[in-house]
């Protein structure tokens, strides 16, 4: 005969799943995330080719997620969750014209724009506020400056005021 303590049976029938248990991330708040960094809607060229599957159970990230191209700009976005064991989706955009795809080519950070500059790594980012001192497009390395009479650094251009260095 087996025999329950009332504590273990209270505990037993209280117990959920442990993925049940783990908030997630609403796909649609990673939508407005694409929109957000494309400028554009769900649906509409250069926006999301369709919604994030709503089957997906991503964890909730401590730091929003961060938006990049993947590839050539205009053509796929890859949202990350950059904490330790983070995930990464990619989306496919609706394809634009010539006209469009040049304009996000030339969504540039200007000299002397202030702008955010990332260091990343594995399962980290270090965000602060620096001067470019150059021009750039997505995707293309600048100089820019953290401090005045600093050094400058190179950094990739993530996004419109978003720079990166990556340390991997």
């Amino acid at each position: 005969m087996i025999r329950i303590l009332p504590f273990a049976a209270l505990l037993l029938a209280t117990a959920a799943p442990l993925h049940s248990q783990q908030a997630v991330t609403d796909p649609a708040d990673l939508d407005r995330v694409v929109e957000t960094f494309t400028g554009a809607v769900l649906g509409q060229p250069g926006g999301a080719r369709e919604p994030i599957d709503r089957r997906l159970r991503l964890r909730v990230c401590g730091t929003p997620p961060q938006a990049g191209w993947h590839g050539a700009p205009g053509q796929t976005v890859v949202l990350a969750c950059p904490e330790p064991g983070g995930w990464r989706v990619f989306v496919n955009l609706v394809p634009i014209g010539t006209t469009a795809a040049r304009a996000i080519r030339e969504q540039a950070v200007r000299r002397g724009d202030s702008i955010t500059v990332a260091a990343t790594g594995r399962g980290f980012a270090i965000r602060r506020s620096a001067e470019a001192l150059e021009s750039g497009a997505v995707g293309d390395w600048i100089a820019v400056r953290t401090a005045p009479g600093a050094e400058p650094l190179r950094a990739r251009i993530v996004q419109p005021g978003l720079a990166e260095i990556p340390l991997q």
